[in-house]
């Protein structure tokens, strides 16, 4: 029950705080454009990178128990998936945003905060 709780605040509050920061154009290259290098010293990236995917592990794996218990199930899988990284992970974000539902509702928020629509792949 708490996971289910912790999990409906958790995807109400971060992913539309994660979604308005996208740039527009974010999806359109076929391939992802690596970001600079950040100033950050390469230990502290790379814990940064290891807590990011055990979030994104920890998730998964209670998205997946929640498909059997009461709770948000796939959109704790989801949200997993979209953290962590893994190979093919920009492809299959753009597959997900190509979703007429997925990316109308991505705008809608957008535009309700004054951010400019997100540019369909």
């Amino acid at each position: 029950m708490a996971v289910s709780v912790v999990s409906l605040l958790l995807g109400a509050l971060l992913v539309p705080a994660m979604i308005l920061r996208i740039p527009p154009d974010y999806f359109l290259p076929e391939r992802r454009v690596p970001l600079a290098k950040r100033s950050r010293h390469p230990v502290v990236r790379l814990l940064l990178l290891a807590a990011k995917n055990l979030l994104g592990a920890i998730l998964l794996i209670a998205g997946f128990a929640l498909l059997f218990l009461p709770g948000q199930g796939l959109l704790t899988l989801l949200a997993g998936l979209i953290i962590m990284n893994y190979p093919g992970k920009y492809q299959f974000e753009r597959w997900l945003v190509r979703r007429p539902h997925v990316l109308s509702a991505m705008n809608w928020l957008r535009q309700r905060y004054g951010r400019s629509p997100l540019i369909a792949p």
